[in-house]
């Protein structure tokens, strides 16, 4: 009785050491649909796209993706994984913005190839140098043989 009172209170010193050691920081990084960057929900499964966090839809079953914690002082309150910081970096985007084909910077600077390491144009897309804002070095070939100008060579309306 006295072996079985010892291995009890062992077992529970062992318990309260285990439950007192610091806890791994989680990972809420994650890759949600088409490949983009994600936040992970505490239920280890959804996986939310990073422009979904803090947009005042909670995604997450219990809603941590639009808690105070992390949406308080956007975008320092965000885990880096989320943002991507535009050539100017007082602005900045969702990290699964950068290389979407999109000008959200303004500047281009979340499509080009050097600061945002894009990779070349898609097959749905056309390279040129587009002459609309929205627009940066790839327009999306719906848009070729339209009767309008995007590219500033033409070459959407004449090649591609």
């Amino acid at each position: 009785s006295v072996v079985v009172l010892l291995i009890l209170v062992a077992a529970l010193a062992l318990g309260l050491t285990l439950a007192l050691l610091p806890r791994a920081p989680v990972t809420r990084s994650c890759t949600a649909p088409n490949n983009r960057t994600g936040f992970l929900c505490d239920d280890r499964v959804t996986c939310v796209p990073a422009s979904w966090v803090c947009d005042r839809v909670s995604n997450c079953r219990n809603g941590e993706d639009e808690q105070e914690q992390l949406c308080g002082d956007l975008p320092h309150s965000l885990p880096g994984h989320l943002v991507f910081y535009c050539s100017n970096p007082r602005f900045w985007v969702y990290a699964d913005q950068r290389c979407n084909g999109m000008n959200e910077c303004g500047d281009c600077s979340d499509e080009t190839w050097s600061l945002a390491a894009c990779p070349p144009c898609g097959q749905e897309w056309w390279t040129c140098s587009s002459v609309y804002f929205e627009f940066c070095s790839c327009i999306p070939r719906r848009l070729c043989r339209d009767g309008v100008q995007h590219c500033l060579d033409w070459s959407d309306e004449f090649i591609c």
